[in-house]
């Protein structure tokens, strides 16, 4: 894997400030280098990295912070070139083209794939914003912290001067025990909760511990984009499980789990990322019966389990596993307060303390301020009706953007709960395409093929329908259609 970092020709030596680099750029294909380069270039030039005629990294340069070859660099300059991104001078390099001769739909005669992954596309700029899985700020009872900042200092005036627990605050940890309890029948002790900075240092905490090089993984397709990351970063061997009408074909994974003997199986049972599917309580049951079978360590994903739109979610995987072959974990940051990053896992011994040994290493322990302030939030009635206030403003939202693709004709998975819809574009319409003119436009989406493996589901897409607002999505989506009818057009024309 290969990360390429900020060009001090574009930073320093600009004189400005410039925005954060796209990082973490996969070159886990060579054969497909030269276009995630020229993807990584593209996305720079149309942020604003580079100005119209500024120059652009040496071929040298690109070849040596890059470790790739130089025929490599060249073939996605030529690539960019081709497109009307950037230009020549004779003797002199590569410089970005001035907005006229790149805006146009009919300079670009084939489309450069993004292959940056999830975080890359996040930092873009948007005014539409429809690939963050975050709630509007605008919807989280923001003015009420101020009061829960206050009482957390008048109860624990020394709190600054003092670290938390590796493991978590023991109070939240009785507080969410409890809960888990009479909520998700999970029986818990406090003991079996580990705090963590949201879940994706949950996912990196188990990845580091039960993943080695070449160990074969299972994951569902399509899957959380960010945990593919995680797991390919740690040179997982990848192995997808398909899911079809909103269930598992346990027969293939039973099949997976003779076979290949997989260290973990990582799943998203309850709303899941992206399609918002939620997976029968008696599929539940039989993967655990699976995983003590098969010695297959099942990983629960849990992020939404709260965003229901027509009933409350069957019990977690873990609430049915009494062999303790489930590590379940649980995130409050999305729909809660992101700012705080509070989630938890739940594990039996002896994997409770594999995590914890993993978790001291990493950061000693989650800020303690942020558990305190989480803590009296969370067992507040205020946190209830926020739930039932948010739910009900999510569907408005979420009806809002199904309304654009109906009278668009285009196809969705209709989801349980969640925070995005599991979108098909119509077969004449190539997804890359769509993708860079929403860039150019500022209307930021997810291209289904990140969630995948294999980059599969090409003609799929993720919309987010949380963080915008319903004026934001009425127009966004508007304008994404208006996108797609001129790519159509033009089509039609080559």
């Amino acid at each position: 894997m290969t990360s390429l970092p900020v060009d001090p020709h574009t930073t320093a030596a600009s004189g400005q400030n410039r925005p954060p680099d796209i990082n973490t750029i996969n070159f886990h294909n060579g054969a497909r280098s030269f276009r995630q380069l020229s993807a990584y270039l593209e996305a720079r030039i149309r942020r604003g990295d580079w100005q119209a005629h500024e120059k652009l990294p040496s071929v040298r340069q690109l070849a040596q912070e890059s470790g790739l070859h130089r025929l490599t660099i060249l073939k996605a300059y030529q690539q960019l070139k081709e497109c009307g991104l950037v230009y020549v001078r004779h003797k002199s390099g590569y410089y970005a083209a001035p907005p006229a001769v790149s805006a146009r739909l009919d300079h670009v005669p084939a489309p450069v794939v993004f292959q940056g992954n999830m975080a890359a596309l996040h930092q873009l700029p948007a005014r539409y914003q429809f690939s963050q899985a975050l709630i509007d700020p605008n919807l989280l009872p923001n003015h009420y912290f101020a009061e829960y900042m206050k009482e957390v200092f008048d109860l624990y005036p020394k709190l600054l001067g003092t670290y938390a627990q590796v493991q978590g605050d023991p109070e939240l940890r009785e507080l969410l025990a409890g809960y888990f309890r009479r909520s998700a029948q999970l029986h818990l002790d406090a003991d079996e909760l580990l705090i963590t900075s949201g879940a994706q240092q949950a996912i990196h905490l188990i990845a580091d511990i039960w993943i080695r090089p070449g160990d074969p993984v299972l994951v569902e397709s399509p899957t959380y984009a960010n945990a593919i990351d995680v797991f390919r970063q740690k040179g997982a061997r990848l192995l997808s499980i398909g899911i079809q009408d909103g269930c598992y074909d346990l027969q293939e994974i039973e099949q997976m789990m003779q076979r290949y003997r997989p260290r973990l199986f990582y799943l998203n049972p309850t709303f899941h990322n992206p399609t918002g599917i939620c997976i029968p309580v008696e599929q539940r049951k039989q993967l655990v019966d699976l995983a003590a079978q098969y010695e297959c360590l099942l990983i629960e994903d849990d992020t939404c389990s709260d965003i229901y739109f027509d009933g409350k979610p069957p019990a977690p995987v873990f609430a049915y596993d009494t062999e303790g072959y489930t590590i379940h974990i649980r995130s409050f940051s999305k729909y809660i307060s992101p700012g705080l990053r509070i989630a938890c896992i739940a594990a039996r011994q002896p994997w409770m303390s594999q995590l914890l040994a993993a978790k001291s290493l990493a950061d000693g322990g989650s800020p303690l301020l942020n558990q305190k302030l989480f803590l009296h939030y969370f067992r507040s009635d205020r946190l209830h009706r926020h739930l039932d206030k948010l739910r009900i403003a999510l569907r408005i939202r979420m009806e809002i953007m199904q309304q654009e693709l109906d009278e668009a004709g285009w196809q969705y998975e209709q989801p349980q709960g969640g925070l995005s819809l599991w979108v098909r574009v119509p077969d004449h319409l190539s997804v890359p395409l769509l993708l860079r003119e929403c860039l150019a436009r500022q209307i930021s989406l997810l291209p289904g093929s990140l969630f995948d493996i294999r980059e599969r589901y090409e003609q799929h897409i993720r919309l987010s329908f949380s963080f915008a607002s319903e004026t934001q999505i009425r127009e966004g989506m508007h304008e994404l259609m208006i996108i797609s009818r001129d790519i159509n057009v033009q089509q039609r024309f080559e």
